[in-house]
């Protein structure tokens, strides 16, 4: 039994991030135990989580990891948690925009009936005063397998606006659990891709987030939000096991994981199917570690903004260098987007690894969307004819777009990514929890390699 929450919101732009960090930080604040988790698949959002809460924070992706592995990895994420807060995606029933699936696919409505959990609506109203209660009277009665609980009410203006929003919903028979005033200096800084990660924002992520604790501590009915996460009913399921996902290979071999600020992207199963695999997991950071861990036998660079680091990334010469090495030595190494663009020859002019005879620079348009693709090539991570599901998201393209040996193909689009030696580079992100033979595949590579044995 995990006491837990659903935050969801009418559309994307109402606040549920700053809603959902302050009110994890606040209960943290309490002394609780607080599992963090965010629907869908980005990786900015679990990093403010994780730094409000002190664990990871951990995502629930039906597209990416499958319907049946939900509740197990809720489960395994909320393990000796006093209670959960699962931050929605976009608005409560929107969901994968994708051929191959029924529409509501993978939304914040799906994910909540999945886990049972009751939804708290988060609702900006800014720009609304008595229309709030026909809003939020749409969202509990358009689909009745989700249970909405208790609303939010954020962007608040004043003490008489609030009053009218509390006296509209007094008849929408859903409780108002807080109210939050606008607080334009709380708001988190953008860019291309969105919010910044909180680990770039060192020192001033720490005081924003602190900051949403307290602001959501004073404006919230914290007893009534816990007495809501304990309304849920047990969930009849067993939490994910990393080692029941994969086969474990001798040899301990070093798997570096490309960390810091310039590679923010990845998900926390990753790195536990790797060591449940057999390797010994460790941290490399491209803009300060001057060379490679002791013994690395494979890399794995996963997604980020080396594009905002560019500079610095060439400038660590020892540390391409390293990588460049290791690739030539068969050594495997896996890619997902901004790991593609550092093994790329050079990113917006600036030198990077070299080990792939590609260009990349940031490009107008915005590459966005989940993707269902099949492997064109045997790899370090799958053989050929294997299927997965991912995603895509960036602003920049590489040339050409794929090598003579491809990663992937989806959809309709042409062969996608680089397959080289041990190296497999795409744009497509991963989680490999949903495929977890990846982790086996990539540290018995490793393991070779550790070993001496010719790949």
């Amino acid at each position: 039994m995990i006491p837990r929450i659903v935050l969801a919101a009418p559309s994307s732009g109402a606040g549920k991030t700053s809603i959902a960090t302050g009110l994890i930080a606040a209960l943290t604040d309490r002394g609780l135990a607080v599992s963090p988790h965010k629907v869908g698949p980005d990786y900015i959002d679990p990093g403010y989580h994780s730094l409000a809460a002190g664990r990871p924070g951990r995502n629930l992706d039906n597209w990416l990891v499958g319907e049946e592995r939900i509740v197990p990895l809720f489960l395994h994420g909320a393990r000796g948690a006093d209670v959960a807060v699962v931050e929605g995606v976009m608005g409560l029933f929107d969901g994968a925009s994708h051929p191959s699936v029924e529409p509501g696919f993978g939304s914040t409505a799906h994910v909540a009936t999945q886990l049972r959990a009751p939804v708290v609506l988060v609702v900006d109203a800014s720009a609304q005063a008595r229309s709030v209660a026909a809003v939020v009277h749409g969202f509990a009665t358009f689909e009745p397998t989700v249970r909405l609980g208790g609303v939010i009410l954020n962007r608040v203006g004043s003490d008489r606006h609030e009053a009218i929003l509390r006296e509209a919903l007094g008849s929408a028979g859903v409780p108002v659990l807080g109210a939050v005033r606008r607080i334009t200096d709380l708001e988190t800084p953008s860019r291309h891709l969105g919010l910044v990660p909180a680990a770039e924002r060192s020192a001033e992520a720490v005081r924003t987030v602190r900051a949403l604790g307290a602001v959501v501590g004073s404006s919230v009915d914290l007893d009534a939000v816990l007495r809501l996460a304990r309304s849920a009913p047990d969930l009849d399921a067993a939490p994910w096991e990393p080692a029941a996902e994969v086969t474990r290979v001798e040899g301990r071999p070093v798997v570096a994981v490309a960390g810091g600020p310039a590679f923010t992207f990845g998900y926390a199963e990753t790195a536990e199917l790797l060591a449940a695999a057999g390797a010994d997991v460790v941290t490399v950071d491209p803009l300060r570690d001057q060379a490679l861990p002791p013994g690395t036998a494979g890399l794995v660079v996963g997604g980020g903004f080396p594009e905002v680091h560019a500079s610095a990334l060439a400038a660590n010469v020892g540390l391409r260098t390293a990588i460049a090495e290791l690739a030539a030595t068969g050594a495997p190494i896996a890619a997902e987007c901004a790991g593609l663009l550092y093994l790329a020859s050079a990113l917006d002019d600036e030198p990077m690894c070299g080990v792939l005879d590609a260009q990349a620079a940031m490009h107008p348009r915005l590459a966005l969307g989940y993707r269902a693709a099949v492997a064109l090539t045997d790899s370090v991570l799958a053989p050929a004819g294997t299927r997965v599901r991912g995603h895509e998201f960036h602003r920049t393209r590489t040339t050409p777009g794929a090598g003579p040996t491809p990663a992937w193909q989806w959809n309709a689009e042409g062969p996608e990514g680089f397959v080289q030696g041990g190296v497999h580079a795409s744009y497509l992100h991963l989680n490999w929890a949903g495929s977890p033979g990846m982790a086996s595949r990539f540290v018995a590579a490793a393991a070779r390699v550790r070993a001496g044995v010719p790949s």
